[in-house]
């Protein structure tokens, strides 16, 4: 299906502008939707060029309300209509008026009303879009239903105008608060005339139980918990008012509320506006509890990581004070390893996802490797190994640093030492090969049965953390040790 700018380029001659002004209106219009408890459907007339005359339409954008049930069960967009076939969407166009009042039309087995709304920008009708409303549930109406009506119809008139969506807006954004969140309407003079129950919940929850109408928002927000709750740039006299639009969140020791703000015109004059409230209190404590469970799990990280360093300092004493040179060669080995797993941890206590770059880490251990060796090592890396969660981290480390190791100590060429590492990369399976131009493996050898503790440890990781397989050959004159495993 073809993209919502890609049905306005194929179809149309509208500048970026007034392409970008479409697309806020999308962006805005559930709203518009829950407001009249209708379906919305956004027509794009069909032009050769901007001074032809239009051939049809093509719907370009569709949204259902979460207030009523849709009258559609179908997708529209991309389907086309001739001119003449909806006369109401052709009147709409012509005369750029809004053409409401009409007859209901069973459509399947349901009595749809339709109204239709040119889309103005600048003085030039965009678009129109067609509202579809069940008739049968338009009798009767409740206080809220007849509120939420007519200040649809304020909006709708907005978008007639050319006033709606706001331009420049910030607040176009999915987590804003949405008409069954609550409501509470002003005047103009910022005076609440009407609050829907879901919004007088909120206020509730705030600390606020006296009755909201006849009374003006700010002063209610700014006399409810005077301190540390004030915006930053306006009082909230200013900021409920009703002359801006404003996005602001309200704090209090009992709960948050999200508020928006949208003034309602007509014409050049200010008619209003009407505020969304919504209680995110239990949202901001989820928020708080992984923040706090984040930095709980980075200081564990470092903690560990402090502790591994300690141990591997230890170790490094205690292997200065060991005389039998075996002895105090595996201290050595045990200090390398304890430092690559504390390579993992202190990256983890860096950073707030348990997913680790690994090619920081293995920078560390090369460098660390290289150091340590008396002998100029040519070393050369090839592919990149990515991110990886912190389980498959620490024994990938573990089991490079062996392979590196085991290379430097008896791998390496008096005519010149050579290491080399290959990463190949395919979607979730890797290879990565340690090089070396030693003499060689002795021709009896044996990975599984190798007496070297070293190699064991890189073979028992491999197949049991990794889920992967090692093996150690000759080719073309080079040592290879190879691991391959899939992170699945």
């Amino acid at each position: 299906m073809a993209t919502f700018a890609e049905l306005i380029s194929d179809n149309s001659k509208l500048s970026a502008d007034e392409a970008d002004h479409l697309a806020e209106l999308v962006a805005e219009w559930r709203l518009l939707a829950d407001l009249s408890f209708a379906d919305l459907v956004l027509w794009l007339p069909i032009r050769r060029d901007e001074k032809s005359w239009p051939e049809g339409y093509v719907a370009i954008a569709q949204i259902r309300p979460t207030t009523a049930a849709t009258v559609f069960s179908n997708d529209l967009i991309g389907s086309n209509i001739n001119w003449g076939a909806r006369p109401r969407i052709d009147q709409a166009l012509s005369e750029s008026e809004i053409v409401r009042d009409t007859q209901p039309e069973l459509v399947g087995e349901i009595m749809i009303k339709e109204e239709t709304i040119p889309v103005n920008f600048k003085g030039k009708t965009l678009a129109v879009i067609s509202r579809h409303r069940n008739s049968d549930l338009m009798r009767l109406p409740s206080k809220l239903e007849l509120n939420y009506r007519e200040i649809a119809h304020k909006i709708f008139q907005m978008v007639a105008e050319g006033n709606f969506p706001i331009r420049n807006s910030i607040y176009s954004s999915e987590s804003a608060p949405r008409v069954g969140d609550g409501l509470i309407r002003l005047d103009v003079n910022g005076t609440v005339f009407f609050a829907s129950p879901n919004a007088r919940s909120a206020l509730s929850r705030v600390g606020f139980q006296s009755e909201l109408e006849q009374q003006k928002l700010g002063e209610i927000f700014a006399s409810l918990h005077k301190g540390d709750n004030q915006p930053t740039d306006e009082s909230w006299q200013t900021l409920l008012s009703g002359k801006f639009l404003r996005r602001a969140e309200y704090e209090s020791p009992d709960g948050v509320i999200d508020i928006l703000v949208i003034p309602l015109t007509q014409g050049e004059d200010r008619i209003g506006a009407i505020v969304l409230l919504h209680n995110v209190t239990e949202l901001r404590n989820r928020d708080r509890a992984l923040v706090t469970k984040d930095a709980t799990i980075k200081e564990i990280h470092h903690r560990v990581k402090n502790n591994l360093q300690t141990v591997s300092a230890l170790l490094r004493l205690q292997s200065r004070r060991v005389e039998d040179p075996i002895a105090s060669a595996a201290l050595s080995e045990a200090v390398r390893r304890v430092a690559s797993i504390a390579l993992v941890h202190e990256t983890l206590s860096n950073q707030s996802t348990e997913s680790v770059e690994f090619d920081h880490i293995f920078e560390q251990i090369i460098k660390n490797a290289i150091d340590l060796n008396p002998r100029d090592i040519n070393y050369t890396k090839t592919g990149e190994f990515g991110s990886f969660d912190s389980k498959v981290a620490t024994a990938l480390s573990l089991v490079i640093t062996e392979l590196i190791h085991n290379a430097l100590e008896h791998g390496l060429s008096e005519s010149g030492d050579l290491l080399s590492i290959e990463i190949v990369k395919n979607s979730n399976s890797y290879k990565v090969t340690v090089i070396d131009n030693g003499a060689g493996l002795p021709a009896e050898f044996n990975l599984e049965k190798s007496a070297n503790l070293g190699l064991q440890i890189a073979n028992t990781l491999t197949k049991n953390e990794l889920q992967g397989n090692i093996k150690l050959f000759r080719e073309n004159g080079l040592t290879r040790g190879e691991i391959t495993f899939n992170t699945n």
